[in-house]
């Protein structure tokens, strides 16, 4: 069986190039997209992650800015910091970027983003806003994910769906995404008894945990479309004898290929179109903020 490779580079230049043009006509009208990052420490993973977004940013026009904090803040500290980019007219979107320390509370550091400039969709109100139907400012990740679904020309509704991995800002917001298309969603995690029972009668296997080589092909439906969002970093051996590492999914390509309809590679998959959901998101954020503005002076 042939395969098709959802290509997520490709689909992100699509996305860009659509927030390119939106971010001409807001600065027309006098409106600056702003994105300020707030990063803890920074270790050489989220200062990579950092990078990418800036210079995917600057590809499309939005200005960027990092804000770094040492390792040693306090939660009240980063909470101040969080409020003056909220007060910011200047500031129009704010991510919060992870993981941060221990002694930081997540959770509460990232509610305190006020949903208007929470761009990464993290924030418990617009994740609660996807079960009224209202995904403008969801969790990129899920979006990306469902978008890249929908890209296989599949039709959503009545589609069996199984996503593995139940996290609140991949797993659940996913599952709310597709309930919202009318799809059939089961939603497997570590509880889950007999997981290859639930992921080979899945039309669209979504698999979200952190674990490689979790999915191999004797665990997919014939056909299916499988959305790998896992990024793992494992180490290998050459015959020569030399460690690199590598970057997988969850799923083991060697043999999910050969049953497989389409698949997501790792990288160039789900990660390429998070990022442009993030700047799309930055752009609605902004949006919304002028049309509140414009509303007010009538």
């Amino acid at each position: 069986m042939s395969y098709k490779t959802i290509d997520g580079k490709m689909h992100a230049k699509v996305i860009k190039k659509e927030i390119q043009n939106r971010v001409v006509s807001l600065k027309e009208c006098g409106w600056i997209p702003r994105l300020v990052s707030i990063t803890v420490g920074c270790p050489p993973p989220v200062c990579i992650y950092v990078d990418n977004q800036r210079r995917a940013c600057e590809q499309v026009g939005i200005e960027f800015e990092n804000r770094s904090y040492p390792d040693d803040v306090s939660q009240l500290e980063l909470l101040a910091a969080i409020q003056v980019c909220n007060v910011d007219p200047r500031v129009t979107g704010v991510i919060l970027q992870r993981p941060v320390p221990r002694q930081l509370n997540l959770s509460q550091l990232q509610n305190a983003i006020h949903p208007s400039k929470d761009v990464e969709g993290m924030n418990a109100k617009n994740i609660g806003n996807i079960v009224y139907g209202d995904y403008t400012l969801g969790p990129c990740t899920s979006l990306a994910s469902v978008y890249l679904l929908r890209s296989t020309g599949l039709s959503l509704q009545g589609l069996e769906v199984v996503v593995v991995g139940h996290s609140e800002i991949v797993g659940k917001p996913i599952a709310l995404l597709l309930v919202e298309e009318l799809a059939t969603v089961t939603i497997c995690h570590h509880g889950t008894r007999n997981l290859s029972m639930h992921t080979r009668r899945a039309d669209a296997l979504f698999v979200a945990v952190g674990k490689p080589g979790l999915i191999t092909g004797d665990m997919i439906k014939p056909d299916a479309a499988i959305i790998d969002i896992g990024i793992n970093q494992i180490e290998e051996i050459t015959p020569d004898g030399v460690h690199h590492t590598r970057i997988v999914g969850d799923v083991d390509m060697g043999t999910a290929c050969d049953v497989a309809g389409w698949i997501t590679p790792v990288p160039g998959g789900v990660g390429p179109v998070t990022v442009a959901m993030l700047l799309k998101n930055t752009v609605i954020a902004l949006e919304k903020q002028k049309l509140r503005y414009e509303d007010a002076m009538r």
